[in-house]
């Protein structure tokens, strides 16, 4: 089917089966974009833990920095303190 077909049957027919097709078009488009975006900055983020390693940083300890900084202060402090009694336990 030649694409002008394609689109004047698009046209044509909003509705197919229930579903307003532009709408569901719509939104898979939308989050085809935000995919995109999401590759980009991950390839960005990357980039920057290179970077970091270049300088001589612990990439493994950025992140772990980084999960915490995105916790709250109050769960911190517990697995701190767990992490402290743990190795206590064990002797280290």
């Amino acid at each position: 089917m030649p694409a002008d077909a394609a689109t004047k049957l698009r046209a044509d027919e909003p509705k197919t089966g229930g579903i307003a097709a532009d709408r569901l078009r719509s939104i898979v488009e939308r989050i085809e974009r935000l995919e995109e975006e999401r590759k980009a900055l991950g390839n960005d983020i990357k980039d920057i833990y290179s970077e970091a390693k270049s300088a001589g940083f612990d990439v493994k300890v950025l992140r772990q920095i980084i999960r915490i900084r995105k916790q709250e202060p109050a769960e911190v402090e517990e697995q701190e303190t767990l992490l402290e009694v743990y190795r206590r336990a064990l002797g280290m």
